[in-house]
């Protein structure tokens, strides 16, 4: 695939520059990407206003306490302090959260988490700040924390809510029916922190009216601005919230809780406040992937065809809902995978514990199971005795199956092509036991051990994801194209995280109008809602909307050309700048064509409705769903247990490519995510408390720990259903790449592989194995 993006080019003296290439399939440069490598790129912990105070945030040291008495005297008193809150301090609703409001502002009464706030300052500089945060008193009672989330079923409830989330009963063909092989499978897959390069910060300016203007790098601003609404006892047009420069998000991006005190801050004070987060808070504070225990059963008859898949699916939540009532739904819809499971038997389960809090990260749900089902097929395979491969093509899934929860697939499913195209593509050379070549080996430079120790593993993995919410979210997006002097401008509150909408729409309005010059506005909450920035949601929606509105200023430029040469609009077309009859009597530029006028046209765009799932897992409850297969290439040495991924290679169902290197990028970037996954990413926790909440002691994969990543092919199969057919890209390498390098694994030593991150006990192989 190729990675080339426009560049510009110098013309000839005396002769007109070639013009940009551009529109969609063009791989278009963002207009951000100068002042981003630059560093001139306003992120939030730039903001800046006249008076500003300082906010920090204490935070529970215990998972589980009772508040005994909280003495904020002390912090009060201190030179340079204007504000300390509590709860007492909420004006309006004091719970809040994304999936279920069960969250307080400010603990009360109870500690449910380590991190969990107790209190807010603000002060005249940030030391200040911290220090008076420290000096308040609280005294606690500990209690036992809850951290097993199999003893979450039979504990004291932990929130007046209940210990139970969610269960979902997914019932689907035979209970009765039963295969000739059966293997089984016991797997546990890590908590995953979204770790987000940028710092979490926000800036909180009080309004004349009262209100209050939150500046955050929300990835969903108008449901933060009803929250805050809701905390502060406001209306919501008296609370806005402006998004600033978001430093990319694989996740909800920043922690609410400092949001609501950022605002509590600044309405008490009169003054500007603003908070930036500590790596260690952020650790604390935000959403982590949900860590799961998974049991499952396999029945496939003597030929290798699936029979039957019985699962458990159990998920941490954490102290508070947040999604995993969607996550779960998602692990439990894809708990058999992309394959044609006739019978399947699911029980799954989100639980509260005393634990971190999980929620939103991309592909929740549908990642844990992906590990635990490509494990089984291994199993499956193993005892089978034939390829893995292999077997996963005799059961792939194909346009027109039916999902276990009933729904049929009705979008382009081409899995055993892409399964295919990476079993075909050809594996990478061995390595030389040269020492100049010693780096290659597992461990490094310095930490490799003897060549002859090192074994080479191959491993496939199929995974899913869906697209958009589910389960009867209402998905819809509003955008607005306008057009004046030549120039295009879109406002859409749809918040660019690093998935390129932004410059998916300047694509959009340039293929749409022929305008080269398009300008995207900045987001906040005076716009229409756009929704959440997941799951390929704005590619879809958003994009759909600026689709929609830009050719309704198409219709207005063109209706005047059309009736006075007697035409249609239909016969007219737009191309680099120019307006065409399809006879040629009529040639313009659009410029010309405006006349000096602005035109404009707002839009909205909602996807076909969805179902909940009933009370046996069945309902129509997903939009869409993107497929991809990647082959794991990995060296392993069988002393040490130290893994180096060689290679990944990978294929994947994209619907239509509308920028060929955003879209590498956003599969490398996915590919990456999920090698962290695999090998290095745990945010361990001892009795609920997180150990070692930094850089340092949670690992993530870093450029020497990225093999080569090879796009081996894109299906461009188009989804009838999806604005110019396009799926979203970078969830499912994210969901497959775990599982392909288990299974790699699993091939190089034999081991059974079934935790992930991979420990390296579980890559070692004794004299005896």
């Amino acid at each position: 695939m190729s990675n080339d993006t426009a560049t510009a080019t110098t013309a000839e003296p005396g002769t007109a520059p070639e013009p940009l290439p551009h529109g969609l399939g063009v791989s278009l440069p963002s207009a951000e990407a100068r002042a981003k490598t630059e560093g001139t790129f306003p992120y939030a912990a730039d903001l800046w206003a006249e008076g500003l105070l300082w906010a920090a945030v204490l935070r529970s040291p215990h998972p589980h306490a009772r508040i005994l008495s909280i003495d904020t005297t002390h912090a009060r008193e201190m030179p340079g302090v204007r504000a300390v809150i509590t709860h007492e301090d909420v004006p309006g609703t004091a719970l809040h959260g994304r999936g279920r409001a069960d969250r307080p502002v400010f603990a009360s009464e109870v500690v449910r988490h380590h991190g969990e706030p107790i209190a807010a300052v603000a002060a005249d500089h940030p030391d200040t700040a911290r220090m008076a945060a420290a000096a308040v008193i609280v005294e606690y009672e500990a209690l036992d924390p809850v951290t097993d989330p199999e003893q979450a079923f039979e504990a004291e409830p932990l929130h007046p809510d209940g210990n139970l989330i969610r269960h979902i009963p997914l019932r689907h063909g035979d209970p009765d029916a039963a295969g000739e092989i059966v293997v089984e499978g016991l797997y546990r897959i890590g908590r995953q922190d979204p770790a987000p390069i940028g710092a979490e910060a926000g800036l909180a300016v009080p309004r004349p009216d009262g209100g209050v203007e939150l500046y955050v790098a929300s990835t969903d601003p108008h449901a933060d601005r009803d929250t805050a609404a809701a905390c502060y006892g406001l209306e919501p047009e008296r609370v806005k919230v402006v998004v600033t420069g978001v430093p990319g998000a694989t996740a909800d991006r920043e922690d609410q809780s400092f949001q609501l005190a950022l605002g509590l801050l600044a309405m008490k004070t009169g003054c500007p406040v603003k908070l930036t987060a500590t790596r260690e808070e952020s650790f604390l504070g935000h959403a982590h992937r949900h860590p799961t225990l998974l049991r499952y059963r396999h029945h496939a008859d003597a030929e290798g065809k699936l029979v039957k898949v019985e699962a458990q699916i159990l998920l941490d939540a954490g102290a508070y809902a947040d999604t995993s009532s969607e996550a779960l739904a998602a692990a439990v819809s894809f708990a058999c995978g992309p394959y044609v499971v006739p019978n399947a038997f699911i029980e799954g389960w989100a639980v509260r514990t005393n634990n971190p809090p999980s929620g939103h990260v991309r592909g929740e749900g549908a990642m844990q199971v992906c590990a635990a089902y490509e494990a089984q097929m291994d199993k499956l395979a193993k005892k089978l005795g034939v390829d893995p491969a292999e077997l996963r093509l005799s059961n792939a899934m194909a346009t027109g199956d039916v999902l276990p929860t009933g729904q049929t697939v009705t979008c382009p499913a081409p899995v055993a092509e892409l399964l295919q195209a990476v079993q075909d593509f050809p594996l990478p050379a061995l390595p030389k036991d040269t020492p100049e070549d010693e780096w290659l080996l597992p461990g490094g430079p310095e930490g490799a051990g003897e060549p002859g120790a090192v074994r080479r593993g191959v491993g496939y993995a199929l995974g899913m994801v869906h697209m958009l919410g589910a389960e009867g979210a209402d998905e819809v997006s509003t955008a607005t194209v306008k057009v004046h002097d030549g120039i295009a401008t879109v406002l859409c509150a749809a918040v660019e995280t690093g998935q390129g909408f932004t410059t998916l729409a300047r694509q959009i309005v340039q293929e749409t109008l022929g305008i080269e010059e398009v300008h995207v506005a900045s987001v906040d909450t005076d716009q229409p809602p756009a929704g959440p920035s997941c799951r390929g949601r704005h590619t879809w929606v958003s994009g759909g909307a600026v689709e929609r509105a830009a050719k309704m200023v198409r219709t207005q430029l063109l209706q005047p050309l059309a009736h006075k040469f007697g035409m249609s609009t239909e016969l007219l077309q737009i191309t680099d700048g120019k307006i065409t009859s399809y006879d040629g009597v009529l040639s313009t530029t659009v410029t010309e064509a405006m006349d000096g006028k602005e035109l404009w046209a707002t839009a909205q765009c909602r996807p076909h409705p969805t179902e909940p799932l009933d009370g046996t897992g069945q309902g129509d409850a997903f939009v869409g769903l993107a497929f991809c297969a990647v082959r794991a290439v990995v060296d392993v040495d069988i002393e040490l247990g130290s893994v180096r991924v060689v290679e990944m290679a990978l294929a994947q169902d994209v619907g239509r490519v509308l920028n060929p290197a955003q879209l590498a990028s956003r599969i490398e970037a996915g590919v990456t995510q999920g090698i962290g996954v695999a090998l290095t990413e745990n945010l361990r926790t001892a009795r609920g408390l997180v150990r070692h909440p930094d850089l340092t002691g949670y690992s993530l994969p870093t450029a020497l720990d990225t093999p080569d990543i090879r796009i081996v092919k894109l299906v461009e199969e188009r989804d009838v259903v999806a604005p110019f057919g396009a799926k979203a890209v970078s969830a499912v390498p994210v969901v497959t790449s775990p599982a392909a390098v288990a299974s790699a694994v699993r091939a190089a030593t034999g081991r059974p592989v079934n935790r992930l991150p991979i420990r390296p006990q579980a890559a070692v192989v004794t004299a005896t194995q």
